[in-house]
């Protein structure tokens, strides 16, 4: 029987891919931040194909809906669109995080921040003021969930430890160049 008091951890799961898996649940920030221009693009064309699609539906066979009517669809669909763009884009950039897509800029940039972190003596992933079950508990509903957008947009808002890396690397990389700068200064 386990111990109450003890938590209990699985190992999180690692999607099959053909690119370097960087993190399976990363923060909503880092997501956002790690984005490309070619994602803000596709979300932003994304965002105005349903407005302008219904335009152009518009002036090829009007509705003729009544006084005031075009406009309120209008306003409708361009929030739908918005909405819709904005998790695309999301999306887009959420996938090179799982290695699903090529990824090399999204490595790099995160081997940057994270020995930054570590040269400063950070923790890697944030501080959580949530306790480590429930930061658990986080970590497993929201992996992944990229994957699902399409049918429930969910965002890991929480800092918690399990991301399905080994985070070795990063000291690693860290000692390496703490090393290369000593040697480098003492000559």
């Amino acid at each position: 029987m386990a111990n109450p008091s003890q938590p209990t951890y699985t190992t999180s799961k690692v999607a099959r891919s053909d690119f370097p898996l960087i993190d399976n649940d990363p923060h909503f920030k880092r997501v956002v931040g790690y984005a490309r221009t070619s994602d803000y693009a596709h979300g932003a064309v994304a965002a105005a194909a349903g407005p302008g699609l219904l335009w152009l539906t518009e002036r090829i066979a009007p509705s003729r809906v009544g006084r005031g009517g075009f406009p309120k669809a209008m306003r409708l669909c361009g929030v739908i669109s918005l909405m819709g763009g904005f998790l695309y884009f999301y999306e887009r950039s959420a996938l090179r995080f799982y290695g699903m897509s090529e990824n090399a800029r999204e490595v790099e940039m995160d081997m940057q921040e994270m020995v930054a972190k570590v040269k400063a003596g950070e923790p890697l992933y944030g501080e959580s003021k949530l306790s480590p079950h429930l930061q658990g508990v986080a970590a497993r509903q929201s992996r992944y969930s990229a994957l699902f957008t399409a049918v429930l947009p969910w965002f890991n808002f929480v800092n918690h430890s399990q991301h399905g890396v080994d985070t070795a690397k990063y000291y690693r990389r860290a000692e390496q160049e703490l090393e290369a700068e000593r040697l480098g200064k003492s000559l």
